[in-house]
């Protein structure tokens, strides 16, 4: 993280393999054993519940999908691109939200309309799904 006045930026490492998203639509992932793809699914799993119970401030990060996972030399998993990220209390387990926010192919169903319940960090759980279920199927 970095700030001068009111400007502020944050700073990456350089991730060699690029975009999960990338990754998998890639030779190499079909070529890649189960246990390294159960692998970086578990990374990205510690990672958002990093972001939702290991913070002071619970993040919610709204957009969880391959092109926001970037993957290392070791192909360890960074969750990236916080840019529709909301931060609540822990004990607010309910988030208010005046628009949809993600990529319709990864967003949990009451993230897009509120008729299917309640948005909350668990929101997020869905999005993995999605990613895994993409993960698994460019395996195939």
């Amino acid at each position: 993280f970095c700030s001068e006045g009111s400007k502020r930026a944050i700073l990456y490492e350089f991730l060699e393999n690029g975009s999960l998203d990338k990754f998998i639509s890639s030779k190499r992932s079909s070529n890649m054993d189960w246990m390294a793809l159960y692998r970086i699914a578990l990374g990205v799993a510690r990672g958002l519940q990093y972001l939702h119970h290991g913070c002071r401030t619970r993040i919610v990060h709204f957009d969880i999908k391959p092109h926001n996972v970037l993957l290392d030399d070791n192909l360890c998993p960074k969750v990236s691109d916080f840019g529709l990220a909301k931060l609540c209390k822990k004990k607010e387990s309910i988030l208010s939200l005046l628009d949809t926010r993600g990529t319709i192919r990864y967003i949990a169903p009451e993230v897009f309309s509120r008729m299917y319940g309640r948005v909350s960090h668990k929101s997020d759980v869905y999005s993995y799904g999605m990613l895994v279920l993409e993960m698994i199927g460019a395996r195939n």
